[in-house]
C-alpha cells in the first residue's frame, strides 16, 4: 500500500515537474515568438526610416526629375504634362459658368454664378450622377449621350434671373480625371481608361470631341473652355480664393501635384509664349521614384503583384489607396512567422486590401486607455478577438510608421516643387507668401499623417522660411475649379473687356 503511495507521488510530481517544464517551455517559446514579432516590427520601422537627410535628397531628387520632365518628353518617370492653362482664376471672373466632373462611377454637374471681385461666388448648385454599369463598358456614343442628356436636364433647372443672352454660348470646364495627352486647353485625346471603365472606341480620340458631340445631339448649346484635371481643378480653386497659391496637391486613394511653372523654364515648350508667362504643370508625381525612397520587401511585394507593376511607386507608398495595406502586409508576416496572432494565420488577413486606410487611421486616432477601437477594428474586419493590450500597441505603432513614412515623404515631394520655382529660401527683405493648396480625403480625414505631413515641412525648410509656406485645404477645389478655369478661358472674356 505505502509502495503505491510512494509510486503514486512520485508519478503526480513527475507530471507536475512535466507540465511546469511545459509552461517553462510554452512562455520560452511565446516569449521567444513575441521577441520574433518585434524584431519583425523594428526591422521594418528601420527600412522606412526618413531622416531629414534622407528626405532632403528626396526633395532634391523630385527637383531633379521635374527639370528632366520640362527638358523633354519622356525624359523623366515624372511626365511634367503641359495643361495649357496659362489663365489662373484672378477673382474677377463675371457671369454664370458649368462643370462637369468625371473621375470615376459618379459624375458631378455643377452651376456656380460668379460676381467679380464684389461677390466672388454668388451661388453655386450640383447634382451628382451616377453612372449605370453597363454604360462603362458599352460604346463610346452611350456613355456621353447619357452625360449629355443629365448636363441638358440639369441647365433646364436654371432660375429665372439667370438666363443667358441669345447670342451667348454656356461655357463649362470639364473635370476628367483619366490619363489624357492634352492637345490644347480645350483638347486631349483618351490614352486609356482606370477605374472599371473599359470602352474601346473613346480610347485615341478627344474626349471633349466625343462630350461636343452628344451635346449637339442632345440639343444643348454648350461650349467646353477648359478641359483639365482634378489637381489643376484645385490649383485653379485654391487661387482663385487666395493669389499667393503655387501648387496644389491631391492627397486621396491617389495622388498627384499641380503647379505654376514660368512657360520660358520648359524646354519642351514649342509654342508661342502664352501673355501671362506662366503654364500649369501636372506633374503626375505618383509616378516618381528614386534610389532614396525607403523601399521596403513589403513594398517590392505590394508592387509586383499589382494591377501596374514598376509604375506609380511613389503613390504607392504615400496614398490612401495602399497605406492599409502596407500595414496588412506587415502583420502577415508577423502572423505567419511568428504567430503574432496565434498557431493559425487569422484566414481574414491574407485577403488583401481587406485593411483600408481609414480602419488604420480609427486604430491610429484610439486615444482610450484600452485601445478598444483597435480591438473593435481588428474584430470587425479581421475575425480576430481576445488581442492583448501589448499586441494592440505593437498594431498602432506600425500604423504610426506607415503613416509617419508616408506624410514626411509628401513633405520632401512639396519641398522639392517649392525649391523648383525658388521658393524654399527666403530673399533679403522679402515676405513673399507660397500658398501650397491640398486636397483629398488622405489629408483631410488623416489628422496624425496631416500633422506628420505640416511638421516635417517646417523640419526640412526651417523656421524662417516655413513662415512664408501656408498649406491650405482647398475643399472641392476641383469640382469649382474647372468651372472658374472655363470663366478665365471664356471665348467673351476679351471682348466683354473691350
Amino acid at each position: 500500500m505505502g509502495k503505491v503511495a510512494v509510486g503514486a507521488a512520485v508519478v503526480c510530481a513527475a507530471a507536475v515537474c512535466a507540465a511546469a517544464a511545459l509552461v517553462v517551455r510554452h512562455r520560452m517559446k511565446s516569449s521567444g515568438k513575441w521577441a520574433q514579432a518585434i524584431s519583425i516590427l523594428k526591422e521594418f520601422e528601420e527600412k522606412c526610416g526618413t531622416p531629414i537627410s534622407k528626405l532632403k535628397q528626396v526633395a532634391d531628387a523630385m527637383t531633379v526629375e521635374m527639370h528632366a520632365g520640362l527638358a523633354s518628353e519622356g525624359g523623366s518617370k515624372l511626365k511634367m504634362i503641359i495643361s495649357y492653362v496659362d489663365n489662373l482664376p484672378t477673382g474677377d471672373e463675371k457671369g454664370l459658368f458649368y462643370a462637369l466632373d468625371l473621375g470615376g462611377t459618379n459624375f458631378r454637374v455643377l452651376r456656380v454664378h460668379l460676381g467679380g471681385k464684389e461677390h466672388r461666388v454668388v451661388k453655386q448648385e450640383f447634382e451628382e450622377v451616377s453612372i449605370p454599369p453597363h454604360l462603362m463598358t458599352g460604346s463610346s456614343d452611350a456613355l456621353f449621350d447619357y452625360i449629355a442628356s443629365a448636363l441638358a436636364k440639369f441647365v433646364a433647372t436654371e432660375s429665372e434671373g439667370l438666363h443667358f443672352s441669345p447670342d451667348r454660348q454656356r461655357e463649362l470646364g470639364f473635370t476628367f480625371s483619366f490619363p489624357v495627352r492634352q492637345t490644347s486647353i480645350s483638347s486631349g485625346t483618351l490614352i486609356k481608361w482606370t477605374k472599371g471603365f473599359s470602352i474601346d472606341d473613346t480610347v485615341g480620340q478627344d474626349v471633349v470631341g466625343e462630350l461636343t458631340k452628344a451635346m449637339e445631339r442632345t440639343g444643348l448649346d454648350m461650349r467646353v473652355t477648359a478641359l483639365v484635371n482634378d489637381t489643376i481643378g484645385t490649383l485653379a480653386g485654391g487661387r482663385y480664393n487666395n493669389p499667393d497659391v503655387v501648387a496644389a496637391v491631391i492627397l486621396g486613394t491617389g495622388t498627384n501635384a499641380a503647379y505654376v511653372e514660368r512657360a520660358h523654364a520648359i524646354p519642351k515648350w514649342h509654342g508661342l509664349l502664352p501673355k501671362s508667362g506662366d503654364m500649369v504643370i501636372n506633374m503626375e508625381w505618383g509616378n516618381f521614384r528614386s534610389s532614396h525612397l525607403p523601399i521596403t520587401e513589403y513594398d517590392q511585394a505590394l508592387d509586383a503583384e499589382s494591377l501596374n507593376p514598376g509604375e506609380q511607386i511613389f503613390e504607392k507608398i504615400i496614398s490612401g489607396m495602399y497605406l492599409g495595406e502596407i500595414v496588412r502586409r506587415v502583420l502577415c508576416k508577423m502572423a505567419e512567422e511568428a504567430a503574432f496572432f496565434g498557431d493559425t494565420v487569422p484566414a481574414k488577413l491574407k485577403i488583401p486590401f481587406i485593411l483600408r486606410t481609414p480602419h488604420m487611421s480609427a486604430m491610429h486616432h484610439d486615444t482610450s486607455p484600452d485601445l478598444k477601437i483597435v480591438a473593435a477594428k481588428l474584430k470587425d474586419i479581421l475575425e480576430i478577438s481576445n488581442t492583448s493590450l501589448k499586441m494592440r500597441k505593437v498594431i498602432v505603432e506600425l500604423c504610426d510608421i506607415v503613416a509617419s513614412r508616408g506624410a514626411r515623404l509628401s513633405a520632401a515631394g512639396i519641398v522639392g516643387i517649392l525649391k523648383k520655382i525658388g521658393r524654399d529660401t527666403v530673399k533679403d527683405g522679402e515676405k513673399q507668401k507660397s500658398v501650397v493648396s491640398l486636397d483629398g480625403g488622405l489629408y483631410e480625414h488623416y489628422t496624425k499623417f496631416r500633422t506628420c505631413m505640416e511638421d516635417t515641412l517646417v523640419e526640412l525648410l526651417g523656421e524662417e522660411v516655413s513662415n512664408n509656406i501656408v498649406v491650405e485645404h482647398s475643399n472641392d477645389g476641383s469640382g469649382i475649379g474647372a468651372a472658374l478655369l472655363a470663366a478665365s478661358h471664356s471665348q467673351y472674356t476679351e471682348a466683354d473687356e473691350s
